[in-house]
């Protein structure tokens, strides 16, 4: 008989290793708009634990992951209704502690799950059972999946069109989505280019597959393209903006296509845009029969399930590389707690991760009751 906790009666109750939870936990709040993330975000020291109603689980997060567009949902970007105070951090991944008691049909208590719900930089966090993803065990790797990479695999299927011999350009390609798309690419037959800002990424993205990789702190990159590749990239996955933008467009082959998953050199300004040279753009579309298209992950729904397992499984086998950034090179060390969930923004926005940045809660168990 597998435990079931039925929360509509108790607000006092155990969770699976027999401790305590406690009536209070940590969580960080929004408290003011502004794209300067310090400023608008406060760490609330004794926020109520959240109770699960009967479809619910009451998840307790272990690993939280740190995206480029939290700024963006600080400075109230994605909802003008919205108004502070409100929660924020995008996934998590955890350990279900309680749940209702419909919700116990499908899952139970101590078992591992990742979800992608506005809320997770708190200690505790209620998902629908409905939208949580069981995993097999609680690993930061299954992190880099939730959003960072089936942002790759579901823009690159839907919008890339890849095929055999054809050159993909990845911007930022050693960051949190960039490593899949370099990955995907590649395992799609593809040629790969990766741009990045220190020769220990270029190192990164070669072991992961790329291969050509151009240091754009070293290297002119449009320069590097021109005489590389004279008859252009046919596909760019494009995460920068500004200057980064105009000269992926500008290197476009003749019915390329340039795929915008985001514009990170605009988010800190107060726009949220970085400037471009968009005069010239219907005519250098129409001159090379070229397109760009938009992705945003909340569009695609409908493929998101279907698209974290494939890449699950892809990781099981082996077949697929998850880099993780826990900061232990920064100045202050590893990111631990919610507390350094600021200096993980902050290592994001210098430019210094490999791979997916990621935040271990730590928790330590209480006396057994």
């Amino acid at each position: 008989s597998r435990p079931i906790l039925d929360m509509s009666y108790s607000r006092h109750f155990l969770d699976f290793q027999g401790s305590s939870i406690p009536s209070s936990m940590k969580k960080l709040v929004v408290t003011k708009l502004s794209q300067n993330f310090r400023e608008a975000v406060t760490l609330r020291q004794d926020s109520p634990v959240p109770l699960p109603g009967d479809g619910d689980l009451l998840i307790r997060n272990r690993f939280v992951g740190i995206n480029a567009s939290d700024i963006n949902y600080s400075a109230g970007r994605y909802d003008a209704s919205v108004k502070p105070p409100f929660d924020i951090g995008f996934e998590g991944v955890g350990d279900v502690v309680a749940l209702g008691l419909s919700a116990s049909a499908h899952y139970t208590v101590g078992q591992a799950v990742a979800y992608v719900k506005a809320g997770s930089f708190a200690e505790y966090t209620v998902v629908p059972s409905k939208e949580a993803v069981p995993l097999p065990s609680v690993k930061p790797e299954f992190l880099t999946l939730l959003v960072s990479g089936t942002t790759a695999y579901i823009s690159l299927k839907e919008l890339g069109e890849l095929s055999e011999g054809k050159k993909v350009l990845v911007t930022a390609a050693a960051g949190g989505t960039g490593q899949f798309a370099v990955q995907l690419a590649k395992k799609a037959k593809c040629h790969v280019i990766g741009t990045c800002s220190s020769d220990e990424k270029g190192g990164f993205l070669k072991s992961i597959g790329c291969d050509h990789t151009i240091n754009y702190k070293t290297e002119n990159v449009e320069s590097v393209l021109r005489r590389d590749y004279p008859e252009g990239v046919d596909v760019v996955y494009e995460s920068v903006g500004g200057k980064m933008f105009d000269l992926a467009l500008n290197s476009l082959a003749t019915k390329g296509r340039l795929i915008v998953i985001g514009f990170i050199a605009g988010y800190q300004n107060s726009t949220g845009l970085p400037p471009i040279k968009a005069e010239l753009l219907p005519a250098k579309l129409l001159k090379k029969s070229a397109s760009i298209r938009g992705f945003f992950l909340n569009h695609y729904f409908s493929e998101y399930k279907m698209a974290l397992k494939h890449l699950l499984k892809m990781y099981e086998r082996g077949d697929l590389v998850c880099e993780v950034d826990f900061g232990d090179m920064s100045p202050e060390g590893k990111f631990t707690g919610l507390e350094s969930v600021f200096r993980a923004v902050d290592y994001m926005y210098m430019g210094k991760n490999i791979g997916k940045i990621v935040v271990e809660l730590p928790h330590s168990v209480n006396s057994k009751l």
